[in-house]
């Protein structure tokens, strides 16, 4: 019997695609809002938006999503593909492989799956994916009246965030801005900022800043307490943020916790300080 027909999914293809993800995948998410997730303009001249089969009556019986995007890693401007969604109906589970290989043959990119379920990440793992520390920081937001008094600012305004950003980090707040459940500042002072992006989450039954990302690591980690207390004062109890992505612990009261399930990449030349959640399905999708 000839093999289930795989071939790339075009921009045509996408709302026969995502209309399948909301039905077999997440039907929280409607097929408008996964299609818009694969349609964001990051950079790249994209390939594809993933790849399907299709059963002998044409229709979708299986996929894979693919997001690309680049941005500026030490310098040097990076290609990422960024796989998501990744579904197959039980008659053609045989073919799943078929679906991940098509996306990771080609060549060019770093490739991430930054919410793999235990299954996904385990296949991934096959074909040399890398788990990254799947630790997050939980700092206890306090007040912080010494680093005001200091000139430090958190500014919420989006004419102020952009204004006080280098256009590397004002690119960035650009390319996000318009996604609803993404929330944005800017910290710092002078010329010494860090654009921040969050979301309203929950941790241990209580209001959480959740942080997708930020684009000056020094700056972040000295200014985290002075995010803490502007956090409790818009009601937040913590603030949560990847041990990875930090070039260390912050000096303030927090505990370091573990247990949540591990990203994945597979790269030559990058390590998991370098993937961002930003510019991925953790940013195009409220996950």
């Amino acid at each position: 019997m000839a093999l289930p027909k795989l071939e790339p999914v075009r921009d045509q293809d996408l709302p026969e695609f995502c209309a399948f993800l909301h039905r077999h995948l997440s039907p929280s998410h409607a097929p408008e809002v996964w299609a818009d997730a694969f349609r964001q303009d990051w950079g790249v001249d994209k390939p594809n938006n993933g790849f399907l089969i299709r059963d002998e009556t044409g229709g979708i019986a299986g996929g894979i999503g693919a997001i690309y995007a680049s941005y500026p890693v030490r310098g040097k401007l990076e290609t990422f593909c960024n796989i998501t969604s990744w579904v197959v109906l039980d008659a053609y589970r045989t073919q799943s492989m078929r679906l991940a290989m098509a996306v990771v043959s080609q060549p060019g990119f770093h490739f991430t799956d930054l919410s793999p379920t235990a299954v996904v990440e385990q296949s991934l793992r096959f074909l040399k994916f890398k788990p990254m520390d799947e630790r997050r920081v939980a700092l206890f937001n306090l007040p912080a009246p010494h680093l005001r008094l200091a000139g430090w600012r958190v500014l919420t305004e989006a004419a102020a965030i952009e204004a006080a950003l280098d256009d590397a980090a004002a690119k960035v707040y650009r390319d996000h801005r318009h996604f609803p459940w993404l929330r944005f500042l800017a910290v710092g002072k002078d010329s010494d900022w860090s654009l921040v992006v969050y979301k309203r989450a929950k941790l241990k039954g209580l209001p959480s800043a959740e942080i997708i990302g930020f684009t000056n690591p020094g700056n972040f980690l000295a200014r985290m307490p002075l995010l803490g207390c502007h956090f409790l004062l818009a009601g937040m109890a913590t603030t949560r943020v990847e041990t990875r992505l930090l070039p260390g612990l912050p000096a303030w009261p927090h505990k370091v916790l573990s247990g949540y399930r591990n990203k994945v990449f597979r790269s030559d030349s990058l390590g998991e300080v370098d993937i961002w959640n930003l510019y991925t399905e953790s940013a195009a999708l409220d996950l």
